[in-house]
């Protein structure tokens, strides 16, 4: 295997964990019927994935700088293992919660490996291409979690779901622990003392603030978009689809946009005009609201404001020793799922007051813009010229 196909696998298990976070979201009332349960209860199944993230970023982060490749081989494994389970009792609520939590628990080791993937296995130039699609992979298991949930739900009951989403993931978590027997071109030793130094960063300190904005925006838009939009007038079948369109665009700029911003030397540039875009689009959606308007400023948030975090998370790869590239990512993650947490809280108290909500999550994205606008013009890296090969 190769280290790009070692990519491949690595970029459809991630998308696989964001696939099987959202199970339930799209077929919430479905869901509730068939396991005998409330729409809370639902809630539940996926609640617990940002919950257990928040508690275990960190300590998977140093997990995988020590030991990278069993910590991600465990990771994958247990994200099919709970796969399997959920599948093996697709109508029993304790089974489908069991499962989550496994999932939930592994997903933190596969996650934050983004960035020690491009450090051990690839040269510099390509970096921001690895980082980029990994990124993008997130957007895409949002999108067929969206897409393919009502559709296989309408065809086959929970069951099918549960059983279309398990066996891609197990054949990809597979696929990755036996690309893992791969060799690094140069292996990465482990030093613990600057593992220290990431939480003491005020580089890291800054990145770590605009994801808790930016990516709690996301999750905020994303969880209540369909009743913020339902006071428009907008339906939720066309509210779902809008939803794609966002999560579709999210992906595109993460996997084309970003590299080229990296690549220019134009980071910083990117997060503050992306910032406010966000801001921007936002607005404008909360001032007008035909659906051609709302769905192409949805486009334009997603494929500006939603691809920071591949710029982030590059950053942090260039002025982070490569030992402690998992700390990093556990750090900076912890923050974004922070975010999420307090950003769907936040919409949620002034949920049904429009356009509040909007102008919240707009609000939120201004507050952070002199931050990112204080990120130094050039980045170096904080590697040695010895770690990987050129």
């Amino acid at each position: 295997m190769t280290p790009w196909t070692l990519l491949g696998a690595y970029a459809l298990l991630t998308a696989s964990t964001q696939m099987l976070w959202l199970t339930y979201a799209p077929i919430t009332t479905g869901a509730a019927a068939a396991l005998d349960t409330t729409a809370g209860g639902i809630g539940w199944l996926s609640a617990v994935f940002q919950a257990l993230y928040i508690l275990l970023s960190v300590p998977a982060g140093r997990w995988l700088d020590r030991h990278f490749p069993v910590a991600l081989g465990v990771g994958a494994l247990g994200v099919a293992v709970g796969a399997l389970v959920r599948m093996a009792a697709p109508e029993q609520f304790t089974a489908q919660l069991a499962g989550q939590i496994l999932i939930a628990l592994a997903q933190p080791l596969v996650l934050n490996a983004v960035t020690g993937i491009s450090t051990r296995y690839f040269p510099p130039r390509d970096r921001a291409v690895v980082v980029g699609v990994s990124t993008a992979s997130l957007f895409l298991g949002i999108l067929v979690a969206m897409v393919s949930g009502p559709l296989l739900m309408e065809a086959g009951g929970l069951g099918l779901v549960l059983l279309a989403q398990a066996v891609p993931t197990v054949v990809v978590a597979a696929a990755l622990v036996v690309g893992l027997r791969l060799r690094p071109p140069a292996p990465v030793p482990p030093v613990p003392e600057a593992q220290r130094g990431v939480y003491l960063d005020p580089l890291m300190w800054r990145l770590g603030l605009l994801l808790f904005v930016g990516y709690g925006v996301f999750a905020g838009l994303s969880t209540w978009l369909e009743p913020i939009l339902g006071v428009y007038g907008i339906t939720s079948v066309q509210s779902g689809t809008l939803t794609a369109v966002m999560v579709l665009a999210s992906l595109l700029g993460s996997a084309l946009l970003a590299p080229v911003v990296v690549r220019r030397g134009r980071s910083r540039d990117m997060l503050c005009g992306s910032l406010l875009v966000g801001a921007v689009s936002l607005a404008a959606i909360a001032t007008a609201h035909p659906l051609p308007w709302v769905g192409a400023w949805l486009a334009v948030c997603g494929l500006f404001t939603m691809s920071t975090l591949p710029v982030v998370l590059e950053l942090a790869e260039t002025n982070v020793p490569a030992s402690s590239q998992g700390a990093a990512v556990g750090f900076l993650m912890l923050l974004a799922n922070a975010g999420a947490l307090v950003m769907v809280l936040a919409v949620q108290g002034v949920l049904h007051t429009a356009p509040w909500p909007l102008v919240v999550l707009a609000a939120a994205l201004m507050l952070v813009v002199p931050l990112a606008a204080r990120l130094p013009a050039a980045f170096r890296s904080a590697r040695p010229a010895d770690v990987t090969p050129r």
